[in-house]
């Protein structure tokens, strides 16, 4: 793992720079679990707590990744790309199961907070972009527009 993030770096890797990797994934993290909490305090009400969304955000990828490359590596010498495909589809429940057991609520709950967080997710970066000046996905111009632009200047 170091060494994959010290390809990175040109200049190697320090123990400030994983310190500063350290810090910015922690605060992603904060910020990536605060929708979550939004959609478990709609959908679970009690049993939603800043702390369950956090376990949740951390342990819901986690639990993706290794269903996904578990179930591709059975199904996919099998069934050759629906083994994938399977195994994305069993992912998404394992990682809806992850919200199930850790808001403590049912299937269509978990999919619920799942689907609501996604939302508060989108309109959490909507206003985020507009405080900090950065481009929103509803601009007229679309980067291919704007490249097409550029190129009939040249």
């Amino acid at each position: 793992m170091i060494s994959v993030l010290a390809s990175l770096f040109s200049n190697g890797i320090d123990l400030l720079t994983l310190l500063e990797i350290a810090v910015v994934l922690v605060i992603v993290w904060i910020l990536v679990s605060i929708p979550a909490y939004v959609a478990g305090k709609v959908v679970a009400k009690g049993n939603a707590t800043f702390g369950r969304a956090m376990a949740a955000t951390l342990l819901g990828p986690i639990v993706y990744v290794i269903v996904l490359v578990v179930v591709d590596a059975f199904l996919g010498g099998l069934l050759g790309t629906s083994g994938y495909v399977a195994g994305f589809a069993l992912a998404f429940l394992a990682w809806i199961g992850v919200y199930k057991a850790t808001f403590k609520t049912g299937w269509l709950g978990a999919f619920a907070i799942a689907i609501l967080a996604l939302i508060v997710f989108v309109i959490f970066l909507f206003i985020v972009a507009l405080l900090f000046g950065l481009p929103v996905f509803l601009q007229q111009e679309t980067g291919i527009s704007a490249l097409r632009q550029l190129a009939a200047r040249t």
